[in-house]
């Protein structure tokens, strides 16, 4: 797969790739105001790939240098009696960004969650971070104007 300058490879990551994955969700983390800590990282990582609760997709460079990442969740539609995938985190490394890893990364999910048969891909994302917003309706996804989310915070 291109992007940009140079080759970008595309490819479903395993529990080998954890040290190329834990600084950069760190740096995902940090986006959204949570302090750095790459142990907690690498620990919520680790455990992930251990009990097989998220699928991982990660950009790589010619030499193998990580680019960037995106994360996703099994969850349900009871209404469509099907699976979905919650995209909860999409990181593109600064010095990557703006050259379509972003894209490629979506494309991936988009792809695998047709072959195994999901019936959506879902995502949310910070009011103001248009970047993000039109990268998404850049790569066909739509945004959601007849149901509001609410959240429900459980404590620390």
């Amino acid at each position: 797969m291109e992007a940009g300058k140079g080759q970008v490879r595309i490819r479903q990551a395993n529990i080998d790739d954890l040290d190329k994955i834990v600084p950069m969700f760190d740096a995902y983390r940090q986006f959204y105001k949570q302090p750095p800590d790459l142990e907690l990282a690498r620990t919520f990582l680790l455990e992930r790939f251990q009990h097989n609760q998220s699928t991982i997709f990660l950009a790589l460079d010619s030499k193998d240098d990580p680019l960037g990442f995106t994360q996703m969740y099994p969850s349900f539609s009871s209404g469509l009696a099907r699976r979905i995938f919650v995209l909860n985190d999409l990181f593109v490394a600064p010095q990557a960004r703006r050259r379509g890893v972003g894209h490629l990364l979506l494309q991936a999910a988009a792809e695998f969650g047709r072959k195994v048969g999901a019936a959506r891909l879902t995502l949310s994302t910070a009011h103001d971070n248009t970047p993000a917003q039109a990268l998404y309706e850049f790569s066909g996804w739509r945004r959601d104007h007849v149901f509001r989310t609410y959240t429900l915070p459980l404590g620390t």
